[in-house]
């Protein structure tokens, strides 16, 4: 179970099969062009691509607040399951997957978190229940607008 309770998910079907899908959640460098939070990110350390155990460097913001995270890819199964964990290996905060199932010609993805820590610091500046909720809103709006790139013609 996540730390403090705060985990979310949200599911949209997208017109694409998952192999397409999953190329493009897995192209970190796009995530800034979908999520409300990720300004950018960039592949680090040889890695060029999702594969278990490669890493990438996430830039974010929030308000007035900036900060970058390093995860560490834990599953790269391509168009079923994409899995990362950031914070440092050996004290991961936050798991972020995104699953992908074929259904109706198209693609069910679910993009879910689940905080693994969540320190005193989080606590003061972010109250769970309310990371929570904001985490939950920013995910169904960062798979909604993947939805339209993937369904662009």
């Amino acid at each position: 179970m996540a730390a403090e309770g705060v985990e979310g998910q949200a599911t949209v079907h997208i017109e694409a099969p998952p192999e397409k899908v999953y190329a493009m959640i897995t192209d970190v460098n796009r995530m800034g062009e979908w999520s409300p939070e990720t300004r950018r990110a960039e592949w680090i350390g040889g890695a060029t691509g999702p594969a278990v155990g490669a890493r990438f460097k996430g830039h974010n913001k929030l308000g007035i607040a900036r900060w970058s995270t390093t995860p560490t890819v834990k599953v790269a199964d391509a168009g079923k399951e994409f899995s990362f964990d950031t914070g440092k290996p050996g004290k991961e905060a936050t798991r972020w997957t995104y699953r992908f199932t074929a259904k109706d010609g198209g693609t069910d993805v679910t993009e879910s978190f689940e905080a693994l820590r969540y320190g005193a610091f989080m606590k003061f500046t972010a109250k769970p229940e309310k990371r929570a909720a904001k985490l939950t809103a920013d995910i169904q709006q960062t798979l909604e607008r993947i939805k339209q790139a993937a369904e662009r013609p």
